[in-house]
């Protein structure tokens, strides 16, 4: 072993040798290292190959103690921070690995690995747009190829049009470069083309079954997508090969809770927040999981937990507002007050706050104050979501005219025979999530949630008839034959499984907007139960005007487009009414609230089951709720909620227009 006196080439010969048997025996490296470290005490080089052969031995502690001194004496080099940022992050120590990621990157702008594990950190931490601009930096360092790197300096800009273009014809002369399908993936995402980055992410792991970057990429769509089935068996996959990394865990914790595994959700949320506790998202998604879980004052504990660590994050508060029974005091008045009054923050947030204003001052009967803020958010949220309302109009005019009575006359006795489901449907907050809360008290009957499957069945027709036309689908049907059919309800039936958790016979999809399925539901599933739940027009579309929904509902952000749906909705169901007569089963929430018994009564009996007495106990009801009303349906039913809008009428003339006849005549559909 070489010594101080000895010369400079006999330590280069050392050092080589050492970085040599990192990759292939790091127990060995770590003495070579500290052999080199004997002769000549704190060497840089030695030290940081030290720390590197450490953590690739499973000794991420050992390698912070070398790391430590050597960043206070080396405290700009951009190896050593990533060094000290990945074996953090391995510690547990999530908030300081992504401080020192940082650093690397800062003094390494050009550090492909850095960026990748960075991007892993912001991921976990819900920072999405962080992680993507990571992400393409990593492809745009580690790459060779100038169209690559060039294309992901496109897409760090986002300029996806230049990205695509450049990725297409690098694609031409290497159509199997799967990074590069990646990132085509990664463009069809941003431009909304999910189907297209399905297939390019699928292409990926076929002709690449380890790779576990472009497996956790379709995980994520297809938990986007909402197919969390799917979703879980591929994140499942990611987390075999590597069990520690953190946005899979993160992934595998959003998955879980959408299929009702909560125990585990909650685990790993909680492990997450013991590596990133200085992180107001992952506060926020505990906090959710706890709200679902009907631990409301751990989750108002998890979301202020969250406000003091990010003070404008508006959906922190808007998440205290939307639990219905919690109110702000004037301090959080002030404070939400003043971030809106910040030119600097973002849209995002400011349409948080401007929910959660409008709910503060709604419990505090300030009725002028609370609709402004409601009008605002909502203006706010529709100039970044143009939404199109005539479309609804016209796709209830091609589905009254696409399943017709002879429609259904024609396949009488075809479908899945299956009688499971229990259909919810209607309007959001109209009282669909009470109506599941007591019948899930029956020992027959299982609540689950609003489960995406016949949306998902709806947009695989249309697919089919690769047709951008949103009601293409009763065209589709009219051309499968009984066989067909019924496969298409048994798929049904084996894709809801997964939210499944008891021996039941029955279960309850309460999606709301499945009213605009009912043609595929009863051709598929002829002896599905359906129950519509209705609530008066001007007290369901207020309800919508001052719900800010996590996605979807686009309609809801206009007093006049809330009035044109519903409108379609009740037309719908009217002709529904009209070709099967009885076949639907309707419950006013107004005559819920007047009479629990009878309207409990009457629906059981539709359904063709006995009454249950617990059904009348809805509130005791532990069973997780993750919809707006979660907090409300854990109480007694109350009266007060029927005639909130009358409060905010002067205000109202624009969805009294919209709504016309369908308001004058309720509950009575006009002619």
């Amino acid at each position: 072993m070489s010594t101080e006196s000895e010369p400079a080439g006999s330590l280069e010969v050392a050092l080589e040798r050492t970085a040599q048997l990192l990759d292939v025996d790091p127990v060995l490296a770590a003495e070579q290292a500290q052999e080199i470290l004997k002769s000549i005490p704190n060497h840089p080089p030695a030290m940081l190959f030290l720390a590197m052969a450490k953590r690739r031995s499973s000794d991420p502690q050992a390698a912070l103690e070398v790391l430590e001194p050597l960043l206070n004496a080396q405290h700009k080099w951009a190896a050593a921070h990533f060094e000290y940022g990945a074996s953090l992050g391995l510690v547990g120590r999530g908030d300081e690995a992504i401080e020192a990621l940082l650093k690397a990157v800062q003094y390494q702008p050009e550090h492909p690995e850095a960026w990748r594990v960075l991007a892993d950190h912001l991921m976990a931490t819900g920072d999405t747009e962080g992680a993507d601009t990571a992400y393409a930096r990593h492809i745009q360092c580690s790459t060779r190829d100038p169209l690559l790197r060039e294309a992901a300096a496109a897409m760090i800009k986002n300029d996806v049009a230049i990205a695509e273009r450049l990725l297409k014809k690098h694609l031409m002369q290497k159509p199997t470069d799967v990074p590069a399908i990646r990132m085509l993936a990664e463009v069809a995402i941003r431009c909304g083309r999910d189907d297209e980055a399905k297939n390019l992410l699928l292409r990926c792991l076929e002709l690449a079954p380890s790779f576990t970057a472009a497996r956790y990429n379709y995980a994520l769509l297809l938990q986007r997508c909402e197919d969390s089935q799917r979703a879980l068996v591929q994140i499942e996959q990611c987390l075999d090969a590597d069990p520690e990394r953190p946005n899979y865990r993160n992934l595998a914790a959003v998955i879980l809770s959408r299929v009702g595994e909560f125990k585990r959700a909650s685990e790993i949320y909680s492990r997450l927040l013991a590596e990133y506790s200085e992180n107001a998202r992952i506060w926020l998604s505990y906090g959710h999981v706890l709200k679902t879980e009907g631990r409301q004052e751990e989750s108002i504990q998890a979301y202020r937990k969250s406000i003091e660590l990010d003070p404008q994050l508006g959906e922190a508060y808007w998440s205290i507002a939307n639990l219905k029974t919690s109110r702000f005091d004037q301090d959080d008045l002030s404070e939400m007050e003043r971030q809106i009054a910040d030119a600097k923050l973002s849209n995002k947030n400011r349409w948080h706050f401007q929910f959660a204003l409008g709910k503060a001052y709604e419990d505090a009967r300030d009725y002028e104050q609370s609709f402004r803020h409601y009008a605002d958010g909502n203006a706010l949220y529709l100039s970044d979501h143009p939404y199109d309302a005539d479309s609804i109009t016209t796709r209830t005019e091609l589905l009254i005219q696409g399943f017709s009575r002879e429609f259904f006359e024609e396949r009488a006795g075809m479908g899945c025979e299956a009688p499971d489901p229990i259909f919810i449907i209607g309007m959001p907050r109209a009282g669909s999530t009470l109506l599941e809360q007591i019948l899930s008290c029956h020992s027959a009957i299982e609540g689950t949630s609003e489960l995406p499957e016949m949306i998902t069945l709806a947009h695989s027709l249309r697919e089919e008839a690769d047709s951008s036309e949103i009601a293409v689908y009763a065209t589709v049907l009219a051309q499968k034959n009984a066989a067909e059919l019924r496969a298409l309800g048994e798929q049904y039936i084996e894709n809801t499984r997964i939210y499944r958790k008891t021996d039941r016979p029955f279960f309850i999809d309460k999606m709301p907007n499945n009213f605009l399925y009912f043609g595929i539901i009863q051709t598929v599933l002829p002896n599905a139960k359906i129950i519509d739940a209705r609530r008066h027009p001007m007290g369901c579309c207020f309800s919508n005007f001052k719900q800010f929904y996590a996605r979807g509902q686009n309609y809801s952000y206009s007093l006049e487009d809330i009035g044109r749906f519903y409108r379609n909705y009740v037309a719908l169901m009217a002709h529904i009414d009209e070709v099967l007569p009885g076949r639907v089963h309707r419950v006013f929430y107004e005559d819920t609230v007047a009479d629990t018994e009878t309207v409990v009564r009457e629906m059981l009996e539709y359904c063709g089951l006995e009454y249950e007495t617990e059904c009348l106990r809805f509130f005791e009801s532990d069973r997780p709720v993750r919809t707006a009303s979660s907090e409300q349906v854990r109480q007694p039913i109350y009266r007060e909620g029927v005639e909130q809008w009358q409060h905010y009428e002067k205000w109202l003339d624009p969805l009294k227009a919209a709504l016309g006849d369908v308001l004058e005549s309720y509950p009575v559909v006009p002619e």
